[in-house]
């Protein structure tokens, strides 16, 4: 196996209600991967039967290497220090914590500290720390960066770029286009139980075709245009003005950002 996760024909229901329709994706090892999906799309059911955590109806499911898990929310005990935490979950995977890990974290911050004193920062940094103590291949991310300042967010950033740096692979579940263009290699959409993308960031850009915002400030207020063709529109655009006698004071043109992509996908835009 090439991959360092390979779903083929994943289904799940609850009841008469399908989620998955028979999901297929492959994601390459060493590769950051995000799975994305508006909500009841599908994606935290997908994750929770690639992790092992739900049972699903077919379909198989081939992951190549350890995995490490970092969830959103954790059931710690409230009064369990940091330290503890990490030396409990060490011994339960016969593990020395690496200590390199933990400084480039920050927990040595946490370590006496108890959870239920933790901030929202602070307890992702240990969720992380937890699922990383094991040595794994294949680390999962619930959006790993929710709750956490910009600082935060660029720590956390960096040290999964160094994660994939040794070789991991990172499966990313998050909400946060900025994010997902920033790191990784590879996406898939769900849309209604189903892909309905898969490949880069850039692929996304050229399937949905080029797409440009422009914005017009004049004495009579703001207005955005959405366009594929610049010149034509703004011609047309700027000829309307002028009939109108409207100061132009401002113009801006920009790409359209990969949240407008995403959605025109994950909606059957």
């Amino acid at each position: 196996m090439t991959n360092a996760l390979e779903v083929r024909g994943l289904r799940k229901s609850y009841g008469e209600k399908a989620v998955l329709k028979g999901i297929d994706l492959s994601v390459g090892r060493g590769d950051i991967f995000a799975l994305l999906g508006v909500n009841g799309a599908g994606k935290t059911t997908a994750l929770s039967c690639i992790e092992g955590l739900r049972k699903y109806d077919g379909g198989t499911i081939s992951v190549n290497g350890r995995i490490g898990i970092q969830l959103q929310s954790a059931a710690l005990p409230a009064h369990i220090k940091g330290a503890e935490a990490v030396e409990l979950f060490a011994r339960w995977n016969r593990k020395t914590a690496d200590h390199s890990m933990l400084a480039a974290l920050d927990t040595g911050s946490i370590a006496g500290k108890r959870y239920q004193e933790m901030s929202t920062g602070q307890k992702r940094r240990l969720h992380l720390a937890l699922a990383l103590i094991c040595d794994p291949d294949i680390v999962f991310l619930d959006e790993p960066t929710a709750g956490l300042d910009v600082e935060g967010r660029i720590s956390l950033h960096r040290y999964i770029r160094e994660l994939k740096a040794r070789g991991k692979t990172i499966v990313l579940a998050t909400h946060d286009m900025a994010e997902v263009e920033s790191l990784c290699d590879s996406i898939a959409i769900l849309r209604d139980g189903r892909i309905a993308f898969a490949g880069t960031v850039i692929e996304l850009t050229e399937k949905i075709g080029k797409h440009y915002n422009i914005q017009i400030r004049t004495d009579q207020g703001t207005e955005t245009y959405g366009t594929g063709d610049i010149v034509a529109s703004l011609t047309a655009i700027l000829k309307s003005y002028q009939e109108k006698n409207a100061v132009i004071q401002d113009i801006r043109v920009d790409r359209g950002s990969l949240e407008q992509h995403f959605l025109k996908i994950a909606k059957g835009e």
